[in-house]
């Protein structure tokens, strides 16, 4: 746990200030033991995160921990220690949380520890099963693909009735 000095240095309190700023801009986050990565697999998951409208960065964990007490997300501070990766989400968080856990599957050092996910904390086990569900542009293809199903089943059989109508020389139009 931080110990709070009663008087902090002002590049501390610039970085703290600049800490919170740059979390301020996401409301969903993702933290994860990196110990063991080489600079070539973070550079690879960094863009592979980029990609879903995610963003992978290091704090000091104090300095995460005092931002995201100002932020009132007091309840992560359970994550923050050790090395702490910090994935900040602006998108989709399954789709960042899905990124992360197939990375840990080829790259065993790294290892999700929990999330802060629409003002709820998940441990790892539920952020790991969050990251199964489909995204919400994959939800709403579904339900277009639904809806549509019968639909065009409708007009292809309406279209092979006008078919069989012209081809036995009558006008499908008289027929109704």
């Amino acid at each position: 746990m931080a110990i709070l000095a009663k008087k902090i240095q002002p590049a501390k309190t610039e970085a703290i200030e600049e800490t919170k700023k740059v979390l301020s801009e996401y409301e969903n986050f993702i933290f994860a033991d990196y110990r063991g990565l080489t600079v070539e697999q973070i550079t690879k998951l960094r863009h592979d995160l980029r990609d879903k409208d995610a963003q992978l960065k290091v704090f000091k964990n104090n300095f995460a921990r005092l931002a995201f007490d100002e932020m009132k997300i007091a309840d992560v501070a359970q994550y923050l220690s050790g090395p702490t990766a910090i994935t900040m989400i602006k998108g989709e968080a399954n789709e960042a949380a899905k990124v992360l856990f197939d990375f840990a599957k080829e790259v065993p050092a790294l290892d999700v520890k929990g999330a802060w996910v629409s003002d709820e904390l998940y441990d790892k086990e539920k952020i790991e099963a969050f990251s199964k569900l489909p995204g919400k542009k994959q939800l709403i293809a579904m339900l277009m693909s639904a809806i549509n199903g019968p639909a065009r089943q409708l007009a292809a059989t309406l279209q092979a009735y006008v078919e069989k109508k012209q081809s036995e020389g009558g006008d499908a139009s008289a027929a109704n």
